[in-house]
This record gives structure tokens, C-alpha cells and sequence, in this order.
């Protein structure tokens, strides 16, 4: 049955079947704070309804346990990685962290990370780098079942290829708390705190799916058994549908139907760029193959990280950045919002929230976990 469960309880748990798939104990307890980080930060999508999968990729052998990132180049200010299908929540801390580094001692890094398994939610990389006071950007491709389609096109052909921007805001004004239960810092979660992002911040991070609406929201729609506003997907004909099952479950012919793009054309283009920039560059590959059912997800993503004191202008951004927000801020509320928000706030108030409050499981999702315990031998209530 549907659950709510207070983060603490919930990292423990996701962290014994994670190591039931071969991970040491830090590494396990890492994973899960990841996870319960997008939960609390409100994504669904990429929290701890991804462990099945995980589960079954990992017994599949495409998600390899302890595995770290490999180095291929390393030139100071860039960094050339393969994340040799390790954890992403492992592997993506360790190319951020070295990221960071260089970028502080070279004021910039463009880093390529290859072959990591599924990298979860990517505003948690832009996070870290935010909290260290460095602006980053990142470009992401998806191998797996391709599920989002070209525009003009009828069926899913890449992924829903993620595209990230953090920008460090130092005394620009936050928004105030219109009403229970928003507003406060966010958490620290559990373990290495740049392991779950830089908590508490106050800044803008820009973290979206090229597709209309992330895959994970579409299986947590579909296991909630709700309907999604039209022109979000398409069914196994290329038809308009409104049934988050046409991309979750395969159809009668056993076929798929697919997401569509944001923005039409434009959101096309951005996700043709990250399969480009996050695959081909990096070395990791692109989609261009026929779909199966393996449920391993590699991600390949494009990261270019800045240190504005290197680049001489920190004093200036730190007062343009400030004088701008406060300037959005000014703008009258718009019929049916209560003011004007930026990149990452949503996020920090369902942190305090969901922290507060507990974080709610769905039936479905709670079962899908509990069964996914079960293959790695280990009984969760």
C-alpha cells in the first residue's frame, strides 16, 4: 500500500538493496542519498522509484558496482573519463569533484564523462559546483530504449537527454515563503555532502529534460494511474494520447509510443545537441540502433565548468546577477501565481517540505521496490 516515509528511513533501506546488487556499504549509502535527495528536491522521477531498475541492470551486467572513473586525459583544464558503467551517482561525484578542482586552479574545465550508468537527477553536479561558487553547464545523452520522438517525426528515436545550468547567487533576495510548507535550506542528507549536491544555496539551477516531461514522471503518472495534459505523448501509431502507458508498458503489437520534445522545434534541436555533445564528444556513443529490453541506462554527458574570480569579473557577476533577480523579483504576480521564481527554488521548498513532512511512496512504486529487495535477498517493510 502507499506509504510515507521519512528520508532517514528511506536511505536505509534503498542503501541495503543497493548493496544486495555488490556495493560496499559507503558505496550503497551514497547511491541512496542520491536518490532520496531527488525525492525530497521533488523529482520523483529520478528518486528512489529508479532501484528496480538499477536491481536488474545491475544483474544484467550493465551497471557494474565499485566501479570509479577511469581517466583518459587529463591536460589540467580538460579531463577525457569513462565512468566504465559504474553507479552515476558514483562515478558523476568523482568527475564533478575533479572538475571543480581544475576549474579552481585553471579557471575552467571542460570535462567529458563516458559510459556512466544512469547519472539520476543532473542539477544534483550543478549543485556541487554552485556551492564551491563556480558556474557549470552540462550536456547529457541517454542510451536506452529510445522513447522521445524527432519533431515530425512518429516514433521515439533518442532519449530524453538532459540539460543543466548552475549559476552561483551570492545576496541576491529569495523568495519568501508564500505559506506552509515552503521556504528553508535544504538538507545535507546523509554521507559526503558533495556526494547528494551542495545543500542550502540559494542559487540558480536550471536542470530540464529536452523531452516535454521526463520518462520517470511518465512510469510514476502511469503506476498512479493518471492522465497527462495532451501534447506530452504519443501512442504506438504516432498518435496523440494522453495514456502515460503508451512509453511505461508495451502496447498490443508489443510497440512503444514515445514523448515529445519541448518547444517543438527548438526543444528538438537542444536534444539533438545533447546527443551530440554528451555522446558523440565524449566518446560514450549515440542512439542510432533498433530498441530492446535491456533496462541498463548509460549516460555520456558534456560538462564545462567556470571559476568567475579567474575570470576576473566576480565582483561585477556577483552585483549584475544580484541586481537582476532582485529586478524579476519586482514583476507583479501573473493570474494564477503568487510571484516570480527562478531555477532551483521549487526544489529547495520541497526539501524542507518532504524533510519535514516525509516523502510519499505510491503503491505501485513501493511494490516495485519491495520486489526489487526481494532479487537481491533482502526483505524490506
Amino acid at each position: 500500500m502507499a506509504r510515507t516515509l521519512s528520508a532517514s528511513t528511506l536511505r536505509t533501506q534503498v542503501a541495503a538493496i543497493i548493496a544486495g546488487t555488490g556495493s560496499t556499504a559507503a558505496e550503497a549509502e551514497q547511491v541512496a542519498a542520491n536518490l532520496v535527495l531527488a525525492n525530497l528536491s521533488g523529482h520523483d522521477s529520478h528518486g528512489v522509484g529508479m532501484v528496480p531498475r538499477y536491481v536488474d541492470a545491475a544483474a544484467e551486467g550493465g551497471l557494474k558496482p565499485n566501479t570509479a572513473v577511469k581517466i583518459n586525459l587529463d591536460s589540467g583544464p580538460m579531463l577525457a573519463l569513462d565512468g566504465q558503467r559504474g553507479y552515476g551517482q558514483i562515478v558523476g561525484v568523482q568527475a564533478m569533484q575533479m572538475a571543480i578542482e581544475r576549474a579552481k586552479q585553471h579557471g575552467s574545465c571542460v570535462l567529458s564523462l563516458a559510459n556512466a550508468h544512469h547519472l539520476g537527477r543532473i542539477g544534483h553536479f550543478a549543485e556541487m559546483a554552485t556551492g564551491q561558487g563556480l558556474v557549470s553547464m552540462h550536456f547529457v545523452n541517454v542510451l536506452s530504449r529510445p522513447v522521445v520522438a524527432p519533431w515530425g517525426g512518429g516514433d521515439g528515436r533518442f532519449g530524453t537527454n538532459p540539460c543543466c545550468i548552475g549559476i552561483p547567487l551570492k545576496g541576491a533576495e529569495t523568495r519568501p515563503a508564500a505559506g506552509p510548507p515552503q521556504g528553508g535550506a535544504a538538507p545535507s542528507g546523509s554521507g559526503d555532502p558533495h556526494a547528494v549536491g551542495e545543500p542550502g544555496g540559494q542559487h540558480f539551477i536550471l536542470d530540464y529534460a529536452t523531452s516535454r516531461v521526463a520518462q520517470g514522471k511518465m512510469r510514476v503518472a502511469h503506476n498512479k494511474g493518471e492522465r497527462v495534459p495532451p501534447g506530452y505523448l504519443i501512442d504506438e501509431h504516432g498518435a496523440p494520447t494522453d495514456d502515460p502507458g503508451v512509453v511505461v508498458v508495451p502496447q498490443s503489437n508489443g510497440l512503444f509510443g514515445a514523448l515529445m520534445t519541448f518547444g517543438e522545434h527548438k526543444g528538438y534541436g537542444m536534444a539533438v545537441a545533447c546527443e551530440l555533445l554528451g555522446g558523440a564528444l565524449t566518446g560514450g556513443g549515440t542512439w542510432h540502433r533498433q530498441p530492446d529490453t535491456a533496462r541498463t541506462v548509460l549516460n555520456g554527458m558534456l560538462a564545462i565548468v567556470i571559476d568567475p574570480a579567474k575570470l576576473g569579473t566576480q565582483a561585477s557577476f556577483e552585483q549584475e546577477a544580484r541586481l537582476f533577480i532582485e529586478w524579476l523579483r519586482q514583476s507583479p504576480p501573473g493570474q494564477g501565481f503568487e510571484g516570480v521564481q527562478i531555477a532551483g527554488e521549487p526544489e529547495r521548498q520541497a526539501r524542507a517540505a518532504r524533510e519535514r513532512e516525509g516523502i510519499w511512496i505510491d503503491d505501485a512504486t513501493w511494490g516495485e521496490i519491495v520486489a526489487a529487495g526481494a532479487k537481491v535477498g533482502v526483505a524490506i517493510g
